[in-house]
């Protein structure tokens, strides 16, 4: 899909527009397929597979933005710290989000499959006790003891199907969900809490936890090149944010929240750069204080980003459980514990 179409297809979504109604038809066939995807399923046409090992699903009702990648890092964090070691597969889809994955749990087994019974098998090899799947929710041929399903606040309670809207599937899918954590970047504790409510009456059974992905530090890329910094070094600075994910603006928001003067650089999500992108984003950064990105985009522009040019600076973030961390930690526990069992 062209990147241009792709970003005004994002941004339609978060705006409105004529787009979303166009494309309503199309919306129509997808979610006509996914039903009868779903219902293969919830009939034993189809079967969902056991991967041999305690598994936790992390994923999404939506494209892009929730926050998979720090909360299944979290995830694995969360094992790592009751004496198991993790392994998280990813579906195979471009390069960086296993360097993140690497960077973010040096400890952890990171397998990118598109076939995850593959990649299952994979991790077992490497003696791993606990799978996590990144992205798992749409997978049904994985079976899970855990699904967790992300939803961010930013974008409140979509309701159009792809393409015209977000959604990979309908709401009522998250009947299947066995957790919801509402994560939010820039949304207020409030805004997050009515959004969690509402989740909370479209799927009552499901418990909502919900997720602060805070700004932790601003860390060079080049390792020895510099001590992370605090959030602070950016008030007042004039920075391009540089933000090729889901939600480009929330990271943009999040970097002016700091106090600094901000000029985002917006690039699809999973989007590679392009040389001209790459020379063009060198040269705007001599004209700026600071070049920051997220840590997704840093790992992509590593390696291609000219010596000569102002250093690359990422954000860490933190994850921060602002309600319901008791159940999460209640549910990971029985997850590890019923396999083991």
């Amino acid at each position: 899909m062209d990147r241009r179409f792709t970003a005004a297809l994002e941004r339609s979504w978060r705006e409105g527009g004529a787009l979303p109604v166009l494309l309503s038809p199309m919306a129509l066939l997808y979610r006509g397929g996914v039903a009868v995807r779903n219902a293969l399923f919830d009939r034993g046409l189809l079967t969902s597979h056991p991967l041999g090992l305690p598994t936790i699903s992390v994923g999404n009702l939506t494209v892009g933005g929730t926050g998979k990648t720090p909360v299944s890092a979290w995830m694995a964090q969360e094992m790592l710290r009751r004496g198991l070691r993790p392994a998280i597969l990813l579906r195979g889809f471009g390069d960086d989000e296993p360097a993140v994955h690497r960077r973010l749990t040096p400890e952890a087994v990171v397998v990118a499959d598109a076939d995850r019974l593959r990649g299952a098998a994979a991790a077992r090899r490497a003696g791993v006790q606990v799978v996590i799947l990144d992205d798992g929710f749409q997978h049904r041929r994985a079976a899970r003891d855990l699904d967790v399903v992300l939803v961010a606040a930013e974008q409140g309670i979509p309701t159009r199907m792809l393409p015209a809207g977000p959604l990979r599937e309908p709401q009522r899918a998250m009947g299947r969900a066995s957790v919801i954590i509402v994560t939010r970047k820039s949304a207020t504790l409030a805004e997050a809490s009515e959004v969690a409510d509402r989740w909370s009456r479209i799927a009552p059974l499901a418990p909502v936890v919900l997720v602060s992905l805070g700004l932790d530090a601003v860390c060079p890329l080049a390792t020895g090149l510099a001590e992370p910094l605090p959030l602070a070094a950016l008030s007042g600075q004039q920075v391009l944010a540089i933000a090729g994910i889901g939600d480009p603006s929330a990271f943009a928001k999040q970097v002016a929240g700091q106090g600094a003067r901000v000029e985002l650089a917006a690039f699809p999500d999973h989007a590679p750069f392009t040389d001209t992108e790459v020379a063009s984003l060198s040269m705007r950064a001599r004209d700026v204080d600071r070049v920051i990105c997220t840590l997704k985009d840093a790992v992509k522009l590593g390696d291609r980003w000219p010596r000569n040019a102002p250093p690359l600076w990422y954000l860490s973030q933190r994850v921060v459980i602002e309600r319901g961390g008791e159940v999460l930690e209640a549910l990971l526990d029985r997850a590890v514990a019923m396999r083991a069992g």
